[in-house]
């Protein structure tokens, strides 16, 4: 199967179904004649922008980016943002007037494009990896002011 058709049926399968776990999403393909690798299915999570979100019963489940995402002038914006500091930073560090936000693996690019869409004022910009985003403010006490905003949101 390509990839297209691939990631057509993983975007049918996480609109239809509760899928909680990448094995879960392999046993979804296998069941429909797919087979693939657990290094396939991570790529393809990461670039179908699948995040995982919290249901209304709390539990974590894969969700496609671009359904979650609200509409520009929606006050949603900020709940997202603080929805996935809980979900998926696990530590934040300032240096000077830089915000490291460290991240759980393969969601630094998501946390950061989120970032990017909520206002901000204290940030500049945002570099992400695999598991860090860069945050760069203009000064100490705004990079400063940005840990703690995403400290205060941390879960414990």
């Amino acid at each position: 199967m390509r990839k297209a058709e691939r990631h057509a049926l993983i975007r049918q399968i996480i609109s239809t179904e509760t899928v909680r776990t990448q094995e879960e999403l392999l046993k979804h393909l296998e069941d429909r004649g797919v087979l693939a690798t657990q290094a396939t299915i991570s790529r393809d999570i990461r670039d179908l922008k699948i995040v995982k979100v919290q249901d209304k019963d709390g539990a974590i489940r894969f969700e496609l980016f671009n359904e979650y995402e609200p509409e520009p002038e929606d006050p949603e914006e900020e709940n997202r943002l603080i929805r996935m500091i809980q979900e998926v930073v696990t530590k934040v560090d300032r240096v000077q007037f830089i915000t490291i936000i460290n991240t759980m693996p393969d969601n630094a690019q998501l946390l950061s494009a989120v970032m990017d869409e909520v206002k901000l004022p204290e940030k500049v910009t945002t570099l992400a990896g695999f598991d860090t985003v860069i945050t760069i403010c203009r000064t100490d006490e705004d990079a400063e002011k940005l840990a703690a905003y995403f400290r205060s949101h941390m879960l414990s």
